[in-house]
C-alpha cells in the first residue's frame, strides 16, 4: 500500500512518533513533506512522549493526531494510554501506526519475538482497536477499518493500524547525512583499544552489531561486552548497576544519542551515584540510524552539559580521533566518572553482520567472565 494513500484515509493534520525501520515509507513521506515542522511533524524522545505530545495537540485544537512506533515502544505507552488517553479518564482519541516486528511466523531479531507475538493482545488489552495492513491489504480495506475508527474515535477511544513488513511504499528519496567525520565502526574500533579486557555494555542497534564484528575481526573473545540488542536507552542503566558491583573494574558504556534521549532520566540517576569506574561513552550522530536515518534532536542539545548539570564530574564533547584516544586513555586512567560525547557521522557498512551467538549465550559468557573480576 502506498504510504500516501494511508495517510489520505486517516486524514490527520498532526504526525508524531519514534522511527522504525519497519516504517520506513512513512518516516520518509514525513521528513520530505514536513520536515521538522512542530506544527506538523515532531519526532518524540520515547513512545510515551510522543502519546503525551499527540494529547496535547488534541486538547489545543480537538482534533484527532497520528502516533507512529516500532511496536517495542508500546510498553512505553502504557502509562500514559491508560491514565490519560483512556475513555475512562480524559478520552482523548488517537491513531496509532505501529510497525509489527516480530510478527509470529516471520524471521526476526531475538528481542523482537516475544513483543512480536503480544503486539495485537497488547492493544486489546489496551483497549485500543486494531487493524493489520499487510502487503495485500486493499485500499478499500483500509478504508472500511478506518470508517469503524472514526465511530470509536468520537468516543475518546484510540485504535491503531499494525503495519506488517513490507506493507507500506513509497517511491520518494530522503538522504539523512550530517557534517561529522568519524564513522561509528571506527570509532568502536578505537574504543576497544583502550578498554582492553574491561566490560563493555553497548547500546541497541547497530553499535552493538559493529562492536562483535570488531571483536571477531580482532580474534578475540565476546565475554568482554554485553550486547544490549533490545532495551533502547537502557544500556546506560545496565552500566550503572554493573558498576556500583564491581567497584574495582572499569565498566565502559557505548550508547548512542537516541538511546540516551530515549531514558535521559538516566544520567541523573548515574550522575547522582557518581560510580567513580564508569566511563560513559555516547556516539551521537543526531540520528536514529539504525532504523532509517530519521533525526534525533541531539544535534542540537549539549549532552555534555547535561550530564555535568546531573552530576558527572568529568564530561566532554570530541569530534577528531585524536581528541577522542587522549580522552579514551585518560578515562582509563582517571576514578572518577566520566562521559565522552564523541561527533559521529551518519553511515554504516551495507554488509554489516548480526551476532552469531544468541542473547542467552552472550549474557552467560559475559556474566562468567565478570564473576571472575576482581
Amino acid at each position: 500500500m502506498k504510504v500516501e494513500k494511508l495517510l489520505e484515509i486517516i486524514d490527520s493534520d498532526f504526525y508524531t512518533g519514534v522511527p522504525d525501520s519497519q516504517l520506513k515509507a512513512l518516516c520518509d513521506y514525513l521528513m520530505q513533506h514536513y520536515g521538522i515542522d512542530s506544527k506538523r511533524h515532531l519526532i518524540a524522545a520515547n513512545e510515551g512522549n510522543c502519546t503525551a505530545i499527540a494529547a496535547g495537540y488534541h486538547l489545543a485544537t480537538g482534533k484527532v493526531p497520528v502516533v507512529y512506533m516500532q511496536n517495542s515502544g508500546e510498553g512505553n505507552i502504557i502509562n500514559p494510554v491508560t491514565s490519560l488517553l483512556n475513555d475512562k479518564v480524559y478520552a482523548i482519541p488517537c491513531v496509532f501506526i505501529i510497525g509489527w516486528r516480530g510478527e509470529p511466523g516471520i524471521h526476526d531479531e531475538p528481542q523482537h519475538i516475544y513483543q512480536g507475538e503480544i503486539t495485537v493482545k497488547l492493544l486489546n488489552d489496551l483497549d485500543i482497536q486494531a487493524f493489520v495492513v499487510g502487503k495485500e491489504t486493499t485500499d478499500e480495506e483500509v478504508i472500511d477499518a478506518m470508517n469503524t475508527f472514526r465511530v470509536a474515535l468520537e468516543t475518546g477511544k484510540s485504535v491503531a493500524f499494525v503495519i506488517r513488513k513490507g506493507a507500506l511504499s513509497y517511491d520518494g528519496k530522503v538522504v539523512y547525512k550530517n557534517e561529522n567525520r568519524m564513522l561509528r565502526e571506527d570509532i568502536i574500533k578505537h574504543i576497544t583499544k583502550v578498554t582492553d579486557h574491561d566490560p563493555v555494555i553497548s547500546t541497541t542497534g547497530k553499535a552493538s552489531r559493529e562492536l562483535y564484528e570488531i571483536r571477531e575481526s580482532a580474534g578475540q573473545g565476546h565475554q568482554y561486552d554485553f550486547l544490549t540488542v533490545g532495551s533502547m536507552g537502557h544500556s546506560s542503566s545496565i552500566a550503572l548497576g554493573i558498576a556500583v558491583n564491581k567497584p574495582e573494574t572499569k565498566i565502559w558504556c557505548i550508547d548512542g544519542d537516541g538511546a540516551a534521549l530515549m531514558h535521559m532520566g538516566a544520567m541523573a540517576v548515574i550522575g547522582a551515584n557518581t560510580p567513580d569506574n564508569l566511563v560513559h561513552i555516547i556516539i551521537n550522530n543526531g540520528s536514529h540510524e539504525t532504523v532509517g536515518g530519521m533525526p534525533t534532536v541531539a544535534g542540537s542539545v549539549d549532552l555534555t552539559g547535561i550530564a555535568k548539570a546531573c552530576g558527572y564530574p568529568y564530561a566532554v564533547s570530541v569530534d577528531s580521533f585524536e581528541e577522542l584516544d587522549r580522552e579514551l586513555k585518560d578515562a582509563k586512567q582517571r576514578n572518577r566518572l566520566s562521559m565522552i560525547e564523541v561527533k559521529c557521522a551518519i553511515g554504516a557498512r551495507e554488509n554489516l553482520g548480526r551476532p552469531k551467538s544468541t542473547a542467552g549465550e552472550n549474557k552467560r559468557n559475559f556474566m562468567e567472565y565478570v564473576e571472575k573480576l576482581h
